[in-house]
Parts: C-alpha cells; sequence; structure tokens
C-alpha cells in the first residue's frame, strides 16, 4: 500500500527549521522538515500545515508547492511513499518540541546533509532556490540505501532533467 505523505519546509532570515527525528520513528536520528503521513482525504496543503503545527508548534498561514517526490523500495522497484513538498515563511507562534524530535533553525548553508536522507542533498537545493520539482528515488529495502534517481525540474511549460 501507498503512503502519502507532506514535508514544509519552514525558513525565515536564511535559515530553514529542521526537525531529528526522535527513537523509534520511522527516519530515526535523521533531520528532516516537519510532515507526515496525510489523512484520508486530507488535502496536501493541509495536511502539510497540520503537521507543521502538531510538530512544531507553529501556524502556517501559506504554503508554496514545489514537489513530488515518489520512493521506491527493494529489487521490485514497488512504490512505497510519495511525498508533497512544500515550503513556507508565513507563520505564528511559539516553536516547541514533541515527541517527534528535536527542532533546530539551521542556516542554509550549513544544512547537516550528512545526517540527512540521501536523497536530501538531491533535491533540498532546488526547493530552496524557489524551484519545483518532481523525483523518482530508488531506495534498498528498508531505505537502506539510495541506489538511483531521477529528478525532474519544473520549467513554465515543461521539465528538464537534474
Amino acid at each position: 500500500m501507498i503512503t502519502f505523505a507532506t514535508l514544509c519546509y519552514v525558513h525565515r532570515q536564511g535559515r530553514v527549521l529542521l526537525l531529528r527525528k526522535a527513537r523509534g520513528l520511522f527516519g530515526e536520528g535523521k533531520w528532516n522538515a516537519p510532515g507526515g503521513k496525510m489523512q484520508p482525504d486530507e488535502l496536501p496543503e493541509k495536511a502539510a500545515i497540520r503537521e507543521t503545527r502538531e510538530e512544531t508548534g507553529l501556524r502556517i498561514s501559506k504554503v508554496n508547492f514545489h514537489g513530488i517526490l515518489n520512493f521506491y523500495l527493494g529489487d521490485s522497484k514497488d512504490l512505497d511513499q510519495t511525498v508533497f513538498v512544500f515550503s513556507s515563511n508565513k507563520f505564528t507562534g511559539k516553536l516547541r518540541g514533541g515527541r517527534e524530535g528535536e527542532l533546530k533553525w539551521c542556516p542554509v548553508a550549513q544544512l547537516p546533509y550528512g545526517e540527512m536522507w540521501e536523497d536530501d542533498r538531491i533535491w533540498l537545493p532546488l526547493l530552496l532556490e524557489g524551484k519545483s520539482f518532481v523525483g523518482d528515488f530508488y531506495f534498498s529495502e528498508n531505505y537502506g540505501k539510495l541506489l538511483s534517481h531521477n529528478v525532474y525540474q519544473t520549467i513554465d511549460r515543461g521539465t528538464r532533467k537534474h
């Protein structure tokens, strides 16, 4: 069964809000943006706003859509997850951590790519440049290792392979 999820990169003043996933959760120990599984019949934008509020305490008032990431697993290359990726710099509220993990404002020039998912270093620079994209990422079983990928940057009325 395919999982549908969201990520929302909250940014301000040259910094991005990252979350280090808590022990026992999917992605344990990795830095990532707030996000998570969509609820049945939930629109991706609403899920990104909800997940960001639940994981950070921040209330997002506007999200910018950047792309879709498809994750395939193992030799069979079965589609495991489709993730809708957003960003926002419009928010209110007080930052508060929770059971999801540690929160940190990280300078864009110092993103901890070595402690993030392998695919992030491929598509996250596009998001940070304000670009849109679609990516297909092929991982070994249980997301152990990135085996291959294709990323297409959306350009007005077409796409360009990146």
